[in-house]
């Protein structure tokens, strides 16, 4: 298995040398050494928002579910399978049955009652087969319905070999119930405008679509930096393939749009070039893990060009905890994304104000690096291309939703990490995956979420101290 690079300090101050110019990757806090199985656990075990990963007992649970004299199996395919009780059966009575009624039904199926109250129960014979009782059952007019008596294990988990150690960020925002509804689709495309990406990565052979380098009018947007490798790992990597990591978005393709040099820094021009390229191509969603304090009228053109060709975008809100509006992230037609840690708390590093809209993973992220190799980072940066990943998601299983019903979604499915309704913290909340698939299939009637008590609005600045108050006056 290739190294698990680490992030080092030199590299971060390359990426802080660059604050001062106009756009910039969203700094990332250098992550630190690889945890061990032990600590992760202990990480897990401290906070509420992320449980333990029992991927390997998952596996051998299913193994000894396979071969018990107990259980039927059902093999959808070669991969996934099914179990269900022996001589077992759940049946859902229109009215709850009288204890007549239930000794007479033990009576004639040779068997006991194993658990119910009211109107569903299970029964288990002593000598009919499932299929025997489901047929008797079926037969009564007193019963709504009967079907095998099924066991339920986690949802899908990937087989990469870095994700049971490394990628608590996954369960955290419950992918693996998530993956059971939707993996994406390839022509639901994701670019990501930022240093580019390691096109010769395995995570992401066959997972590209055609990208653009701005800076020298290319169309080959190699990384030179990491920032772009490592976002577009987090949406798109291959995933199940049996090494490295797991992406959120195991079909979708990403789209590289290299804006953004080997030193971390980048022009408004440049991004704004970079997001009119991506969406004349056909992007659906983009990410941009791109930040500064100051609007630009040629970005927020671009922005507003893909807002009216339907392109959902996603911006990270930045890395000095403070309440002064990033851009793009602040701009109406983006939704900007918090940082949160392993136990659901705000990151340190993470801003917040009036313009944050939801919130996601972004401490100690595994994802994939130039050379070949793993990173660990932390930053809004990483936060961001969770909420692209689960844009692509959604736009995969429901092709038909607008953008700004994408972004309705995404605010509503969401679950509150802060006071009681939105906040400047957390914005709605920290996203949950299945939960917007589900939203985006019932077509938006069902999501219906109190508007924030701040309207979003990117010129606003809240005057804090002398300082802010001055620099508010004179810019």
């Amino acid at each position: 298995m290739r190294r698990f690079a680490q992030y080092s300090a030199f590299a971060l101050a390359i990426l802080a040398g660059a604050y001062f110019l106009l756009a910039q990757p969203e700094r990332s806090a250098a992550p630190p050494k690889p945890a061990n199985p032990s600590v992760v656990q202990q990480k897990q075990q401290q906070g509420k928002f992320y449980r333990i990963n029992y991927i390997s007992e998952v596996q051998e649970a299913r193994t000894q579910l396979n071969n018990s004299e107990h259980v039927i199996t059902i093999h959808h395919n070669s991969n996934q399978t099914t179990h269900y009780m022996k001589r077992e059966v759940t049946v859902k009575f229109k009215q709850p049955p009288s204890p007549s009624t239930l000794q007479q039904t033990l009576t004639a199926i040779n068997g006991w009652k194993k658990a119910g109250t009211g109107t569903h129960f299970i029964f288990k014979s002593r000598t009919k087969s499932t299929e025997e009782l489901i047929a008797y059952f079926n037969k009564r007019s007193d019963v709504q319905f009967a079907e095998p008596n099924y066991l339920l294990l986690p949802n899908a988990t990937p087989n990469d070999t870095l994700y049971p150690r490394y990628q608590w960020n996954m369960p955290a925002i419950n992918m693996e119930k998530a993956w059971d509804i939707s993996k994406g689709r390839a022509d639901v495309v994701i670019a990501v405008i930022d240093t580019g990406i390691d096109l010769k990565h395995p995570e992401f052979q066959g997972k590209l679509a055609p990208g653009y380098n701005v800076l020298n009018k290319t169309n080959r947007p190699q990384d030179d930096n990491g920032h772009g490798t490592h976002v577009s790992g987090i949406i798109a990597a291959n995933t199940n393939n049996g090494e490295g990591i797991a992406g959120i978005a195991w079909n979708n393709k990403i789209m590289p749009i290299k804006g953004i040099g080997s030193d971390g820094s980048g022009s408004s021009f440049d991004i704004a070039q970079g997001i009119i390229w991506a969406t004349d191509h056909g992007a659906k969603v983009i990410n941009m893990s791109v930040g500064n304090y100051h609007p630009s009228n040629v970005l927020h053109d671009a922005i507003k060009y893909a807002f009216r060709k339907n392109v959902v975008m996603v911006a990270a809100s930045g890395n000095d905890h403070t309440s002064q509006p990033s851009f793009p992230a602040a701009y109406p037609e983006v939704l900007s994304v918090a940082a949160v840690d392993w136990n659901g708390q705000q990151a340190e590093f993470s801003n917040f104000g009036s313009y944050i809209d939801v919130a996601a993973p972004g401490v100690d992220i595994a994802s994939t690096y130039t050379q070949s190799d793993y990173a660990s980072l932390s930053g809004t940066s990483m936060a961001c291309p969770h909420v692209a990943g689960l844009a692509g998601l959604i736009r995969s299983l429901n092709p038909d939703l607008s953008n700004a019903e994408v972004m309705k979604i995404m605010r509503n499915a969401t679950r509150d990490a802060g006071p009681l309704g939105w906040d400047h913290n957390y914005g709605y909340g920290i996203i949950d995956v299945p939960y917007a698939l589900h939203l985006a299939g019932v077509q938006m009637q069902n999501a219906t979420r109190p508007s924030p008590p701040v309207q979003k609005k990117p010129q606003q600045r809240e005057n804090n101290g002398l300082f802010e108050q001055l620099r508010d006056l004179f810019m």
